[in-house]
């Protein structure tokens, strides 16, 4: 799976986790550099509080675009180290 944005692949793995259709990329597999840190947090019942990276590539960012949870509950601990995306990037298969 490949995640893309502003033409540029930003992260790539064979290892994704889907969860409520999302893809959950392994941290590591994702272009050094993209990833900015956001004050920006959510909840959700069952997998814990998620925060959030804006998105930067080549000068252009894309605001809270990837969500994490730093530390999932016990129902969601398969995405721990785990980052998806949303806000314009796509997700496709390589």
């Amino acid at each position: 799976m490949q995640a893309v944005w502003n033409g540029t692949v930003i992260a790539e793995s064979d290892d994704t986790v889907v969860v409520e259709n999302n893809h959950y990329f392994p941290l590591d597999s994702v272009r050094e550099g993209v990833l900015v840190e956001s004050d920006l947090t959510s909840v959700c019942p069952w997998k814990g509080t998620a925060s959030y990276y804006s998105v930067k590539v080549d000068g252009a960012v894309n605001e809270d675009a990837a969500w994490y949870y730093p530390e999932p509950k016990p129902a969601a601990a398969e995405i721990a180290d785990r980052v998806a995306f949303w806000r314009g990037v796509e997700v496709r298969g390589s």
